[in-house]
């Protein structure tokens, strides 16, 4: 730990609003090797009961202080080294806690590259830069006189070395960067003009040809298409102030006198203003503003791939899954309740073959042979005519139609995954086996896939990838924790997301599995290669068996609290499986009797709610949807036509929304109510089905704008 962790946990409590007990207790976990899972369900007493996010929010905060720990360091070092090092310089940099400021403490021991003011020290005209500043002398340029030797050939080259060493002590003054920091905070304003002779090229930025706005009023989405834009060449993006302002600011700091020596400082604040600090805050402003964006995007990227992990699952249903296609035909593979492939056939329902007579008849014994229970078909190209086809077959037996999303399945398909669990078939048949196990377990699926690739993001490519992969990774680790996975059928993709497992340890479960047969209990985890006792605190109450001999073991009761469980049983003067599920025994039991140091009600609460649904699965189940028959191209849609649809994406604009065509229409997030609403997930959640009303078809733009009804 830092050796200012009391600081560092002060800061956290005041910035997150939690007590410090809170956060020292949840450090204290995390620097233990512990995960954000394994607090937030089995460390409730320490942590006061602090959720994911916000043990999330935590640690980021604790991260970010510790890095500015280890810059803090780097600049001690480094001033040191150079003999500045004063007590009260040290002291200064011990206390300050913003990265910012940091630096500009650090900024003038900075080592630098060749400038103008350093090639004016060179010439020995820093005692007349210091002359000057003090602003007492009416001549100048008899004392400038004195500075013109070898290297000084004029009155004019001493004055103008002397200004730029004066304006770098301005851009290296925290009360001048901190001014004209300020007024950026208050009145920059970002602009956006298209770049001359690339009209025609970017006009999917049309919007941002000739745009400006106040830069802290300026959307997340709508600063990522700027940047993007400019990124792309098509686009000149600056942010600035009101320039008067920042000058006028300055001068009253800098300029002392109405006199020649005034005059030679106002021209150096001036200059050092467009030269240095502008660019330099601008540059500053930028980064903080794309960081801000990113941040946002990020947030609403993880929270969209959190509901589609989290979507409704089919469960352990024989279903048939097609991959829809024109010309190369429907690709249908049939699954077992396990999701593994049992044939696999290509139909020809569509033009130009249009063999809907023989695809009929195939897909009715495919049917009645593997005693299908569901049909999930893929939302891409041809998907809306497959699933009229298959509306219109008869079958032996009720067969309940999904419509699943297809984002990512070619990229799952394409993989080296796919490739080595179905070596001998195609890309085709690999989506069509991907598209059907989304349906009966998406979770299980979508860990397959990179979740930049599953498309719930916006902007998902222009904001900072470590960041994005880091929130993503974490997104995931907890939708697969909160579920739970089975222990002897989790492949290895699921494993490696479990609480402190990782690629290494999931691959020793699955090879261990291979050689051993089933796991018979949760403790048989400690005979994996490299699996220690830590380890196992931290996985095994998110591993299911449902076979095991002690029940405990198929619900999220951790092993640590099997104890209690049993002398729960034995107070009541019954067994372990009489105890669980029973509702009325549970319910007369008084938690407080349970109560020890380590062991509170929140912990006792949670263990209760198990016992009387164990190994409950937190997702609702797959519910059936239907589109309007009638809409089948945008050239069907007519302002005022309400229709079903099902929410695919959610942005901070407003949410997108699949009505049955290639087009996604838009609700913009002043359409979703009649209230004020910020935040579009406060009205809609990914793959919700809802109701819309048709307000506007762009058909050459082909945008389609919705309100929700």
């Amino acid at each position: 730990m830092p050796s200012n962790i009391k600081q560092i946990i002060n800061l956290i409590s005041n910035t997150l609003q939690i007590f410090e007990k809170q956060v020292s207790n949840t450090i204290k976990l995390i620097e233990e090797g512990a995960t954000i899972p394994f607090i937030s369900r089995y460390r409730k007493e320490m942590t006061g009961g602090l959720d994911e996010v916000q043990i999330g929010a935590l640690k980021e905060q604790y991260d970010k202080f510790c890095e500015l720990e280890k810059r803090r360091e780097t600049i001690l070092k480094s001033i040191d080294e150079q003999g500045k090092l004063t007590d009260d310089l040290k002291s200064k940099i011990e206390n300050c806690w913003n990265a910012t400021g940091l630096e500009d403490i650090y900024l003038p021991f900075k080592p630098k590259r060749r400038t103008r003011a350093e090639i004016a020290r060179e010439k020995g005209l820093e005692p007349l830069a210091r002359i000057i500043m003090k602003q007492n002398s009416t001549d100048v340029e008899r004392m400038a006189l004195q500075f013109v030797k070898e290297k000084v050939e004029s009155v004019g080259e001493a004055l103008a070395g002397a200004q730029d060493i004066i304006a770098e002590w301005i851009n290296e003054s925290e009360a001048a960067r901190n001014t004209v920091r300020k007024t950026f905070g208050y009145e920059a304003v970002i602009a956006s003009k298209v770049i001359k002779g690339k009209e025609e090229e970017a006009q999917k930025y049309r919007d941002y040809f000739d745009m400006s706005e106040k830069l802290n009023r300026c959307s997340s989405h709508r600063l990522l298409a700027m940047r993007r834009g400019e990124a792309e060449g098509f686009l000149r993006v600056g942010i600035s102030p009101e320039d008067e302002h920042c000058v006028e600011k300055l001068e009253r700091i800098f300029v002392k006198a109405d006199n020649e020596s005034g005059n030679l400082v106002y021209d150096a604040m001036k200059d050092a203003y467009k030269r240095l600090l502008k660019p330099s805050i601008e540059t500053e402003f930028a980064a903080e503003s794309k960081a801000k964006a990113d941040a946002e995007a990020i947030r609403v990227f993880a929270e969209n791939l959190r509901q589609l992990l989290l979507a409704p699952p089919l469960g352990q249903k024989r279903v048939l899954a097609i991959d829809p296609g024109f010309r190369t035909g429907c690709k249908v593979v049939c699954l077992d309740a396990q999701g593994n492939l049992l044939h696999n056939e290509t139909i020809f329902p569509h033009p130009p073959q249009s063999l809907y007579a023989q695809a009929t008849r195939k897909i009715q014994k495919m049917v009645e042979a593997y005693n299908i229970e569901a049909i999930a078909i893929g939302n891409g190209t041809a998907g809306r005519e497959t699933e009229h086809f298959i509306q219109n077959i008869r079958y032996d037996r009720e067969v309940k139609l999904f419509v699943v999303s297809e984002n990512g399945a070619s990229i799952y398909s394409a993989s080296k995954i796919a490739r080595e669990e179905f070596p001998e078939y195609d890309v085709t048949v690999r989506g069509a086996v991907s598209i059907g196990r989304r349906l009966m377990d998406p979770l299980a699926e979508l860990v397959k896939i990179d979740p930049k690739s599953i498309g719930v993001g916006q902007y998902q490519h222009d904001v900072d990838q470590v960041q994005l992969k880091k929130a993503l990774d974490q997104t995931v680790e907890n939708a697969v924790n909160r579920v739970g996975v089975n222990l002897n059928t989790a492949s290895w993709h699921l494993l490696t997301y479990i609480s402190g497992l990782g690629p290494q340890l999931a691959q020793n479960i699955v090879d261990y599995r291979a050689e051993n047969g089933a796991f018979q209990d949760r403790k048989q985890l400690l005979k994996v290669p490299k699996m220690g006792t830590k380890t196992f605190e931290q996985c095994a109450g998110f591993l299911r068996i449902p076979d095991a001999e002690n029940p405990l073991d198929n619900s999220a009761v951790h092993p640590e609290s099997y104890k209690i469980v049993e002398r729960m049983a034995k107070d009541l003067k019954t067994s372990l499986d009489k105890l669980i599920r029973n509702k009325e025994l549970l319910q007369s039991i008084d938690k407080q009797l349970y109560v020890t140091e380590n062991v509170g009600l929140p912990t006792l609460t949670d263990i209760l709610t198990e016992l009387e649904k164990p190994g409950r699965d937190p997702r609702s189940s797959a519910k059936v949807f239907e589109f309007d028959a009638s809409v089948k191209t945008i050239k069907d849609l007519n302002p005022g036509m309400e229709l079903p649809g099902i929410v695919t994406n959610i942005t901070n604009f407003g949410a997108f929304v699949d009505i049955g065509i290639k087009e996604n229409g838009l609700v913009h997030v002043s359409q979703m109510s009649d209230k004020f609403i910020s935040n579009p997930a406060e009205i809609v959640s990914l793959h919700q089905h809802v109701q819309v009303k048709i307000l506007d078809v762009d058909f050459e733009r082909k945008r389609i704008q919705l309100k929700l009804l």
